[in-house]
């Protein structure tokens, strides 16, 4: 904590807020230490002695002296596995019921008195005191589960349970959900529970708003996604292996998950990068695609104030020809902070104000908080205290409704878990839309509740229905937002149904991909806080949250020209490209920063635009594959431990490599390349990989490689289609996927494959059909990479 914010700090503390906050923590503290007495004595308990098996469809049960295993093989190739008869459902994360089991996968005895699965994809060994192996079809290992430790209460309660487990020395961590401190997850222990860091965050702060017991493990051996179905607080310790020197033996890296309770369940995936996301996705739900305004670029501020800021702001975009697709409201908007109102004198006929700026080709976007203001009368409190028997709001152990502090003041949060709460929540978004907003942005649905000390949570000892099973916080906590963006969603397709409804939220948990996306949430202005916002994406990525951005220039700060232009710079060729910040942090309008910044941040937004069709069409891939746009570089050769290495560039699909500058005073920097030919689309060198090489990084732009070969769909010089063909390396092919906009609808998108070749001394490019056959291509191509192409 620096000068600054102990001051920021003191003042809160002090403040009528602050002092609500004290005591809403107080209140919190009390109604847990009354619900959730001490554990008291515990047992511990392990599987024991083998007993016995009983095979059943894609696998079956063995038997252990203390407890039961199933195993199964679902269809695609996926493997789940549970302890104490849990099954896959009920799962918040599974897209409907789970896959079924493949018929081909058979329990049988295996060696040492154990027993087996063997699958197409995947061999499951069992051993005699219940560890679990996941080998390949030749049988490397990929993961070794160790034989799990359960601790139940003498007098009662929940399980909590720890499950170690082994990967080879060479294998590398990712994932977790939103992290700032990788993409690569280091030694250290990461915790599962979504936490408003408090204002601002960077590297070092963990957890985050949205944390996922999923983690994708990358080694020689090969890629496997591993998923503990359990929505529970707990953490995940992690630490890498060491490969022996000379004759020295190996030090295999291990994982350590350990749940306050809940069951202990597992999904694995395994295969390619590609195959692993394409499987995950099967089991999670396809991305939502955003409406194509949506890959567009995006500006918001917390504290616009007016109507007639916001017509300055996006005048001052048209002014100085610098495209803009969205506009965000923050809380300021609202009437005294109250969620689903406008403040009349601020903003009055903000529907005029909405269809004005639409008209230009810029869209609204409202922010939309979960908690409900505590106010008798007021119209959204009122209404929700009528829903059902109880009521929507979440209520304490006593059965009294749970109030927090939020902006508002005193606050009641709704059950997003419960089906009739739901309906409600999203029959309110009506309003939105009549107020003209083309979506919705959820913030603070961790959810928060201001606190001058401890967890900005509700108490963990808060009761929530759980689709009728009931639980409490400790339970609801991690799946709060999720339960929400399903709510927004749903609110948004009934009142519009001939569009795709456009939501990304804060906070969520896996399989939050079928409602939209997320971002980074409040990450701290600074060169750390840069790096860390590249983290992110890369590692929801890879956890099947492909749309995600930061607050472009930091959110709580006053970023340098270079700092705001580097990060300006990145956001451009992420999904979501957004500038946003705080209240006090100052304006993030790119003509604030002075003209070179100005003029290279015009750069910047219009390469964004004329590639906004790979956006498109990255996107359409994301739903269609679940492969993400930004990828790791080590996407396609996950085997090259150098590129597994490589934390400061990354893949936009599969056609174009970035490496974005991430500390001051960078003019050059070296670049990671993949195998194959690599051109730099700035000058049109080309360089082989694998290897390194050192490129220019001038202040007007970022090194940007093209793979030969590669299709990219963009707008041309008169706004219409093109494909920029990069030529293919000599004696090679290449070619690419593309998917044209089939506009914010739900029309099936029609997914186009080119193929590249050398014919002579040309390079053609060929439509490919179903069969096999080739065609004409239908639009304008550019070849570049060829000496006087035209």
């Amino acid at each position: 904590m620096n000068g600054r914010d102990l001051v920021r700090r003191v003042r809160w503390v002090g403040s009528v807020r602050g002092l609500r906050a004290v005591r809403s923590a107080w209140r919190r503290r009390s109604a847990d230490a009354a619900a959730l007495p001490a554990r008291g004595p515990e047992r511990a308990r392990v599987p024991g002695a083998l007993t016995g098996a009983e095979p059943g469809p894609g696998g079956g049960v063995v038997r252990f002296a203390r407890s039961e295993l199933r195993i199964r093989v679902a269809v695609g190739g996926a493997v789940f596995w549970s302890w104490d008869g849990a099954e896959p459902s009920p799962s918040y994360a599974l897209a409907g019921a789970a896959p079924a089991p493949d018929e081909r996968a058979v329990l049988e005895p295996g060696k040492d008195g154990g027993w087996q699965v063997v699958s197409e994809r995947l061999t499951v060994v069992v051993s005699r005191t219940g560890a679990v192996e996941l080998r390949t079809p030749g049988g490397v290992l990929l993961r070794r589960e160790l034989p799990p430790r359960w601790w139940e209460p003498v007098g009662g309660g929940p399980v909590r349970w720890v499950q170690r487990s082994e990967v080879p020395a060479d294998a590398r961590f990712f994932g977790l959900g939103g992290r700032a401190g990788g993409p690569r997850l280091r030694d250290g222990v990461y915790g599962l529970w979504n936490t408003d860091p408090g204002g601002r965050f960077g590297p070092g702060d963990d957890p985050l708003y949205l944390t996922m017991p999923v983690q994708v493990v990358v080694s020689d051996a090969g890629t496997h996604l591993a998923f503990h179905d359990n929505s529970w607080a707990g953490r995940v310790a992690l630490r890498e292996g060491e490969e022996g020197a000379g004759s020295g033996h190996d030090r295999p890296g291990t994982c350590e998950v350990r749940m306050e309770g809940g069951p202990l369940r597992c999904w694995v995936v395994t295969g390619t990068p590609a195959r692993v996301l394409r499987g995950w996705t099967a089991l999670t739900g396809p991305p939502v695609a955003p409406p194509s305004w949506a890959l567009g670029p995006q500006h918001a501020r917390w504290g616009f104030g007016s109507a007639e800021e916001v017509r300055r702001v996006v005048s001052g975009y048209r002014e100085r020809g610098l495209p803009l697709s969205v506009l965000h409201l923050d809380i300021d908007h609202y009437d005294g902070h109250r969620v689903f109102t406008v403040d009349p004198e601020r903003f009055p006929g903000l529907p005029a104000l909405a269809k004005e700026l639409r008209a230009d080709g810029v869209r609204l976007v409202s922010i939309v908080d979960p908690a409900v203001k505590a106010e008798p009368g007021g119209a959204v409190f009122e209404a929700g205290r009528a829903v059902g028997a109880r009521g929507a709001y979440v209520r304490d152990a006593r059965g009294r409704v749970v109030v927090g502090e939020v902006w508002p003041g005193a606050c009641v949060y709704p059950d997003f878990t419960d089906p009739f709460v739901r309906d409600w929540w999203g029959s309110l978004y009506e309003e939105r839309l009549a107020q003209g907003f083309s979506g919705v942005w959820h913030d603070m649905n961790e959810p928060v509740s201001f606190a001058a000390f401890g967890d900005p949570s509700l108490p963990r000892s808060a009761r929530h229905v759980l689709e009728g099973a009931g639980g409490d916080h400790r339970e609801a906590h991690n799946v709060y937002a999720l339960a929400m963006a399903r709510a927004g969603y749903e609110g948004l397709l009934r009142w519009r149904p001939e569009e795709r409804p456009f939501l990304f939220s804060r906070s969520g948990w896996a399989g939050m991909q079928r409602y939209g996306g997320t971002w980074s949430g409040d990450v701290s202005t600074g060169w750390p806080g840069l790096r860390a916002s590249l983290s992110l994406v890369v590692g929801l990525g890879l956890c099947g949250v492909p749309y995600s951005g930061p607050d472009v220039g930091g959110f709580d700060g006053f970023p340098s020209p270079e700092l705001y232009l580097r990060w300006f710079q990145l956001g451009a060729y992420l999904p979501l490209f957004r500038t946003h910040a705080a209240i006090d942090a100052g304006r993030r309008e790119p003509w604030e920063f002075g003209p070179e910044v100005l003029e290279h941040a015009r750069a910047a937004l219009v390469e964004r635009e004329r590639l906004h069709p790979y956006f498109v069409s990255l996107s359409q891939v994301a739903r269609l594959t679940g492969a993400p746009y930004v990828r790791p570089v080590w996407w396609g050769a996950p085997g090259d431990r150098a590129l597994r290495e490589c934390e400061d560039a990354f893949l936009l699909g599969d056609a174009l490599l970035v490496a974005p500058v991430l500390e001051p005073g960078v003019r050059r920097r070296a670049v990671r390349l993949p195998r194959g030919r690599w051109y730099d689309t700035a000058t049109g060198r080309a360089y082989e990989g694998p290897g390194q090489v050192l490129l220019d990084a001038p202040l007007s732009g970022v090194p940007v490689l093209a793979r030969a070969g590669a299709v990219i769909p963009v707008r041309g010089a008169d706004g219409g289609p093109e494909l920029e063909v990069w030529a293919p390396a000599p004696g090679r092919t290449g070619g690419g996927v593309v998917v044209r906009d089939p506009g914010d609808g739900w029309a099936e998108a029609e997914v186009e494959r080119y193929a590249t070749r050398w014919e002579g001394d040309r390079v053609v490019v060929r439509r490919r059909d179903g069969g096999g056959g080739e065609g004409a291509v239908g639009c304008p191509v550019r070849v570049r990479g060829v000496p006087d192409a035209s």
